[in-house]
């Protein structure tokens, strides 16, 4: 077979995947910056690898926000992120789904952290920003992370 006849039917055939792939990893445009989405609950699934890491959580029948929410030590990122006002207007989903896809940073970024790889079991919560108008899957894009009693934020590395 011709070199240029193989080339063609290699594209061909990776093709009709190129969808799935767009569909399942977000831009950001498709999320609402402006209502950051407080979740918790039991890691039940993991996927530690790139384009970033996912974990599929699980969330408690009387999911609540925690009083102290908006009194948390943050820590330093280089990316300039108002936090303190992101906790302040911290809210819960309206949605009712039990179970969220969570996409966390990038590899590099989770080690420069220095964030352990999850595993599934694991008690977590995280602030974030889901799907405008809540609209779509149940996946939340997270900008902090609070896992082992400590905290992580994920927008950029550490400062």
């Amino acid at each position: 077979m011709p070199l240029q006849r193989r080339q063609v039917l290699a594209v061909a055939s990776v093709l009709p995947l190129v969808p799935l792939a767009a569909h399942a990893h977000h831009g950001w445009s498709s999320f609402d910056a402006d209502r950051p989405i407080y979740l918790e609950g039991t890691v039940r699934k993991v996927r530690w690898q790139n384009p970033h890491a996912e974990l599929e959580l699980e969330l408690p029948a009387n999911l609540a926000l925690p009083p102290n929410l908006a009194q948390r030590a943050l820590p330093a990122q280089t990316a300039p992120v108002d936090g303190k006002a992101l906790l302040a207007r911290a809210v819960l989903p309206t949605r009712k789904d039990r179970k969220w896809e969570i996409e966390l940073a990038p590899l590099t970024r989770m080690q420069a952290w220095q964030v352990a790889e999850i595993k599934p079991g694991a008690a977590i919560s995280v602030l974030g920003f889901t799907l405008r108008e809540e609209k779509g899957e149940a996946v939340l894009r997270v900008e902090y992370l609070f896992v082992d009693g400590k905290v992580y934020g994920l927008r950029s590395s550490p400062a």
